[in-house]
């Protein structure tokens, strides 16, 4: 049977040994026809020069700066395949994750994005000794309702993805799959959810201590209402994100909320032109956990 390429695309900033161990177990892939490319937000940990020295058949695509997830989209429109498989720096496949994607893509024409099951990297072993059923779906309830991805762990068809306008550069960081994958509903194509096909993640608790996850989770908020919500449901989720914003500041006591909501109206000139409201079926249907912007600092 023919084999399609599939492209994986990686986006990685200062994480040389994480970047160094996805690559080595891409390596171990059951699937044949694989390219991988590798778009570096301006390291300067030694990232670089271990690709090149290690690695010389990666596409290294060299920022001049840290644009955060905008650099993926380089990736993307460098990607030669039929299928794309969107990493983090800190994640990679499980060894016939790929393969099994490819399968799942050739029996439903419809489906635009192969959600993976994205585990803790660090039960790495107790996972992978697991007696699992195959006839076990695992995750019945994940077709009940539409679904977003993951970005450490997702196949997608790169017409669909090029279609959707790749991912939306003006957040910079978080909401960008969530972004997406309204376009990609909105254009008629399904998103699954695949307990077969797994992912293994780093999880990094000090990046969440940071200012920047509250941050850039509070402030893309407001922008991904404003850019793919119905006008009615727009108003009043904005004016729940406002209530919310100020109850938190206060119950957590940080500023990070309302300078947060602050940056998302002073900016908002950064949507010009991107607003174009999905369905009000997939903006009712699509689950969007908006309370996890204010869980950083309880």
């Amino acid at each position: 049977m023919d084999k399609p390429l599939v492209s994986v695309v990686i986006l990685c900033w200062n994480r040389k040994e994480d970047v160094r161990e996805g690559l080595l177990r891409l390596q171990q892939q059951t699937y044949p026809n694989i390219e991988v490319i590798v778009s570096d937000n301006c390291s300067t940990d030694g990232t670089i020069e271990m690709i090149e020295n290690e690695f010389p058949y990666v596409q290294l695509i060299k920022m001049s700066e840290n644009i955060g997830i905008e650099a993926y989209n380089f990736g993307f429109k460098k990607a030669g395949g039929e299928y794309i498989v969107i990493l983090d720096d800190d994640s990679f496949p499980g060894e016939d994750a790929i393969a099994n994607m490819v399968d799942k893509f050739r029996q439903d024409e419809k489906l635009g994005v192969a959600a993976f099951d994205v585990r803790n990297y660090f039960d790495y072993d107790d996972i992978r000794n697991e007696d699992r059923n195959p006839g076990d779906s695992g995750a019945a309830a994940a077709r009940d309702y539409l679904m977003s991805f993951n970005g450490a762990g997702a196949g997608i068809r790169r017409d669909v993805l090029e279609r959707a306008g790749y991912y939306p550069e003006e957040f910079f960081l978080y909401w960008n799959e969530q972004d997406t994958a309204f376009r990609i509903l909105d254009a008629g194509y399904k998103i699954e959810f695949f307990p077969d096909i797994i992912s293994y993640h780093k999880y990094s608790p000090k990046n969440r201590e940071s200012w920047r996850a509250p941050f850039y989770f509070t402030r893309n908020a407001f922008w991904l209402v404003w850019k793919n919500y119905p006008a009615g449901m727009a108003v009043r989720i904005t004016l729940r994100l406002i209530r919310d914003c100020i109850y938190y500041s206060m119950e957590q006591k940080t500023f990070i909320y309302i300078k947060a909501m602050m940056a998302a109206f002073r900016d908002a000139g950064k949507l010009k032109g991107k607003r174009k409201p999905v369905s009000r079926y997939i903006a009712e249907n699509l689950r969007t956990p908006f309370n996890f912007s204010f869980m950083f600092y309880k």
